[in-house]
């Protein structure tokens, strides 16, 4: 392949990955996706390629839909112990955040939901709200109507808002102070001030440090409070899973306020936070080590601040 067609794909490289990890949830399946993405781009009569950015849009979208469609995905995700990747603020396949329906379509609640909807009905939904395609262009992506298109977002944006956590998100540096107190709670064992800061339909889902064959889930206050409580009380049994005595920093993961355990550097954990007025509404916990790999990498290369707790 000649260098001027290997720059053309690289220049699109990073939008692409956006677009993959949106509608895949890992990165490193979007990174596969993207990857493939390339070959059959290498493979191809380029000369009769009109407009290639909408070509490699399509291409990597059927691409994506076919993982979507794949026995092994769906008995991995219908087997109840899958959980979006969680990604640290600046990573670039998190991609444009310039709009709320962009930022929202990367948050870990968002991204949890869409598991819902039908492949097709994912793909129109990012493509619509994260990307701004006309319901034209999904069309020629998808080869569907106009229509079809149109009947698809409608379902998928009920379906999203029905159950959405935290829609109404606060500025960062609001969220980060109601998880800092959320947080303090936690570890004190104040658990009267930790249900007075959950919303009335808080969520929480843990994987349960990979311990667990299915996600771990709560609701009501209460549970969801003592689900926390029990999980930030610090154990000898805790410290020689996670290595260590984990230093807790506070950071902003897929557009939230998150707690992040490290040990000698490394994430070894993760609670991802939707705060919606001025107290918590949705958790995300991941501990899975598969699943913290590129927020590590990240992680490291970002020079992280003084944690909030020295040593837990």
């Amino acid at each position: 392949m000649d260098s001027t067609a290997v720059a053309r794909f690289e220049a699109g490289r990073g939008r692409l990955a956006a677009l993959a990890y949106r509608l895949l949830g890992s990165a490193a399946d979007a990174e596969d996706a993207v990857q493939d993405a390339f070959l059959r781009w290498q493979a191809a009569d380029r000369d009769r390629i009109d407009v290639p950015e909408a070509w490699l849009t399509k291409v990597l979208t059927h691409l994506c839909l076919d993982r979507l469609r794949s026995a092994h995905t769906r008995h991995e995700r219908a087997a109840g112990a899958w959980l979006p990747e969680p990604l640290l603020d600046g990573d670039p396949m998190l991609g444009p955040a310039d709009t709320f329906e962009q930022r929202e379509s990367v948050s870990l609640a968002v991204l949890t939901l869409m598991e819902r909807l039908s492949p097709v009905e994912r793909a129109v939904y990012v493509l619509r709200e994260a990307f701004s395609y006309s319901h034209a262009e999904i069309a020629g992506i998808l080869d569907i109507t106009e229509s079809a298109s149109q009947q698809h977002t409608h379902r998928a944006r009920v379906r999203v808002a029905a159950e959405r956590r935290g829609a109404a998100a606060p500025d960062p540096a609001s969220a980060r102070r109601v998880v800092e107190e959320f947080l303090a709670a936690a570890v004190s064992g104040r658990t009267e001030r930790l249900v007075a800061l959950l919303t009335d339909d808080v969520t929480a889902v843990s994987d349960g440090a990979g311990l667990a064959k299915r996600l771990l889930r709560f609701t009501t206050r209460e549970r969801v409070a003592s689900f926390v409580r029990a999980g930030f009380r610090p154990t000898e049994a805790k410290r020689r899973l996670a290595g260590g005595s984990p230093a807790i920093h506070i950071a902003a993961v897929n557009g939230a306020p998150a707690v992040l355990a490290v040990v000698d550097g490394r994430v070894v954990g993760a609670v991802v936070c939707a705060v919606s007025d001025g107290r918590v509404a949705s958790l995300h916990g991941v501990a899975s080590r598969d699943r913290l790999t590129r927020l590590d990498e990240a992680w490291r290369r970002s020079g992280p601040g003084v944690p909030v707790i020295a040593a837990w």
